[in-house]
């Protein structure tokens, strides 16, 4: 089985050199994700919903799946339990590398040519899960049809009887969650932070421009996972939703998501669209400027939600340094943080008028990247920082 054990929270080390021009060219508990306090293992599959009107769940798995039900994808490998095992060490506790309740995932390596082992992440759900059975099908469909650069790659399945598990290239460097709020983690640079950004944004606008349109619906730190050269790869399908269709504006459907991520409009009504996605990777971006989780329950009652906390120094060039990642210690460019903090405010406000994903992406990519790694920024009063906001206001 070579290193497919080695624990996932083992990091790359951040460095710039990985950016290079790339960077232009799930109320219930989610376990300790949402309330500041880290767990060793912050995997997307090991959460739960914390937004839900209706339950989704019964007390027991359905009938178990037919293979018929799956739709069929030339791109998918369908796996034998007996393959999983060997390729997990029969799921052993050195293997683990998350859980929820979900189930739980564990690294292994299957078979990737002759001579060739492919390490991989496996995730199998509970036999006596409430709510599983159904996000493992939309993900098996929806992923064995959907490819794309910084969508994960789900690589097969296995179903057996009451056994239902997926298998996924393996993602070493973890989840932006990870970076983010874990104290032992290596600082993310800001190119990388913006190169985390480009990558999601690509992703999303993927789904919502393909000819049968998909609304993630659960975009979120702990959903964007990061390959060895910290590219961005979207993950876990449970919670997608097909776009409206007949000319329709929005899909109703009973409310479900993580707290702190879901848009106003969508918690309202029910009534659920692309712009949803877009509210959800505003959070994003304002957690990536501030390093702050969405909700944090550990600070004070003033601070607790990220949006209403940093709302009142988004449009201000002369305030978003207060609200930056201090763990930045000052290393980034003044005028692309203010670009994405207004961008962020953008995203979270009124459904109305908020941008759509190629839009976002489009402004993205105009944000200028550092000329030198360990540039620092000055006080963001500077006149410097005119022209260049305000060619990036002009787009909107």
């Amino acid at each position: 089985m070579g290193n497919c054990f080695e624990s996932c929270s083992e990091r790359n080390v951040n460095e710039d050199e990985n950016v290079g021009s790339s960077v232009n060219s799930k109320p219930s508990s989610r376990g300790d994700s949402d309330t500041g306090r880290s767990s060793n293992l912050s995997y997307p599959w090991s959460l739960k919903p914390l937004i839900t009107r209706k339950s989704e769940a019964s007390s027991a798995l359905p009938a178990p799946t037919k293979e018929r039900d799956i739709m069929p994808s030339h791109h998918l490998k369908s796996f034998t339990l007996d393959e999983l095992k060997n390729a997990t060490g029969n799921f052993c506790p050195e293997s683990l590398i998350g859980e929820g309740g979900f189930g739980f995932v564990h690294k292994g390596c299957v078979n990737g040519g002759p001579g060739i082992e492919l390490a991989v992440a496996v995730k199998k759900l509970k036999t006596e899960g409430f709510q599983g059975h159904k996000e493992w099908l939309r993900e098996v469909n929806y992923l064995g049809r959907l490819h794309h650069p910084n969508l994960v790659k789900l690589i097969g399945y296995s179903l057996e009887d009451e056994n239902r598990l997926l298998v996924y290239e393996y993602m070493p460097n973890g989840s932006l969650e990870n970076h983010l709020f874990e104290r032992r983690s290596n600082v993310l640079s800001w190119s990388l932070r913006m190169k985390v950004a480009i990558g999601a944004a690509r992703g999303l606008c993927f789904l919502h421009e393909a000819k049968d349109q998909v609304i993630y619906r659960d975009f979120k730190a702990a959903n964007i996972l990061l390959d060895s050269g910290f590219n961005a790869k979207l993950s876990d399908f449970g919670l997608a939703k097909e776009g409206p269709t007949d000319d329709r504006s929005h899909v109703t459907t009973e409310v479900i998501g993580t707290q702190g991520y879901a848009a106003p409009e969508y918690l309202a009504t029910g009534h659920l669209t692309t712009k949803c996605d877009v509210y959800s990777f505003g959070v994003v971006l304002l957690e990536i400027l501030c390093g702050r989780r969405a909700i944090d329950k550990t600070r004070a009652r003033e601070e607790e939600n990220l949006v209403e906390w940093a709302k009142p120094y988004l449009r201000d060039k002369r305030k978003v340094f207060r609200i930056m990642d201090t763990k930045l210690v000052g290393q980034y460019p003044q005028k692309a943080a203010f670009m994405m903090s207004f961008l962020a405010l953008q995203c979270i406000g009124d459904v109305k008028v908020r941008p759509s994903m190629p839009e976002v992406l489009s402004l993205l990519e105009k944000v200028p990247t550092p000329r030198h790694r360990k540039s620092r920024s000055k006080s963001f009063g500077a006149n410097s920082s005119s022209m260049s906001s305000k060619r990036f206001l002009r787009h909107n």
